[in-house]
């Protein structure tokens, strides 16, 4: 052999590597996806959660060509439930639906197994979703004024429910009593389902639940909303005012739902997947079901679902501070 051809082949070897290494993420993301995918809910099944991933698992099953099962780990505030997925193996098959508890939760538990703006890469927010203040119908209050009324003379007499620990619901009910000076016991549940059966029973008195799972209630006149946690009012509920007109200024906190995956999954798979969400999320099916729910679609790059995670992480850092809530 000739040291020509020698260096001929061996050029032509390295030229193949050189274009598998740079070629790599890309060919990765061709094979992907090669299994079903799980999209992993940490509520319980009925919640705005389990709704929207269905919502999207639905479509997304027919864009990848592989099942999307939706899969609910429930507990900790939502936490168990990112926890698993931040420890998943990367590689697109093991999707989180996030929200925006996860980062009320950085600052709400002393302690967490995963960092949810380290460990988990952004794919893309799904909607947005206020937030309402509900009281069983039977109850006799017909708005905040009279709700606070009420309760304040009776501390500790009366409950509200959350979808747990940490979780939007539960910051905002923390934050409605600091304001309003009354003092109401937190009831923390797995999520939507359970706190709607005990709502709707009489067990509790009133919840800050997302306008999704009582939005149907609140048609069949079991529940009656008295105001909406957002700075503006929900098209789903055009006659129930903000909490900011009914007397607490400034009051502004809705709930938002977003796709994340192992930090460490390639870009080329967390990019395929944005484009895949975001073109089922801006269609005009999609946008029809999220106005029967009350949530309002988005649809971003990932980029700014990352930016998103971390101004909210900032903002109720400082809000979980002034309402003194804490959570070993």
């Amino acid at each position: 052999m000739s040291i020509p051809s020698l260096f001929s082949r061996r050029s032509v070897v390295q030229a193949i590597a050189l274009t598998f290494a740079v070629s790599g993420g890309s060919a990765m993301a061709q094979a992907f996806p090669s299994k079903p995918v799980s999209l992993i809910v940490p509520f319980a099944a009925g919640g705005t959660t389990d709704v929207l991933a269905r919502a999207l698992a639905d479509k997304l099953s027919q864009a990848l060509g592989q099942p999307v099962i939706v899969e609910s780990k429930p507990g900790a505030g939502a936490t168990i439930g990112a926890d698993y997925v931040a420890k998943a193996r990367p590689d697109g098959h093991t999707l989180l639906m996030g929200a925006v508890h996860h980062t009320i939760a950085s600052s709400v538990y002393k302690k967490l197994p995963y960092d949810f703006s380290k460990d988990l890469a952004p794919i893309t927010t799904v909607a947005l979703v206020p937030n309402v203040l509900v009281v069983n119908a039977t109850t006799p209050v017909k708005n905040v004024a009279e709700l606070v009324a009420m309760i304040k003379p009776a501390p500790g007499k009366h409950a509200f429910g959350s979808n747990g620990n940490g979780t939007a619901q539960h910051l905002i009910g923390t934050q409605f009593q600091n304001l309003t000076g009354t003092d109401v016991i937190h009831i923390p549940y797995k999520g939507s389902g359970p706190l709607s059966t005990d709502l709707l029973g009489g067990q509790i008195l009133m919840s800050f639940d997302t306008i999704t799972p009582v939005l149907p209630h609140i048609k069949a006149g079991k529940l009656r909303p008295l105001a909406v946690t957002t700075a503006k009012r929900s098209a789903a509920l055009p006659d129930v005012p903000t909490l900011d007109e009914a007397g607490l200024k400034g009051f502004n906190i809705g709930t938002w739902f977003g796709v994340l995956a192992p930090a460490a999954t390639p870009k080329d798979i967390v990019a395929r997947l944005n484009a895949e969400m975001v073109k089922i999320i801006q269609s005009p099916e999609f946008k029809a079901k999220m106005a029967d729910i009350g949530a309002e679609p988005i649809g971003n790059t990932s980029a700014q679902m990352a930016q998103q995670i971390a101004s909210e992480t900032e903002k109720f850092g400082k809000l979980v501070k002034e309402a003194k809530v804490e959570i070993e």
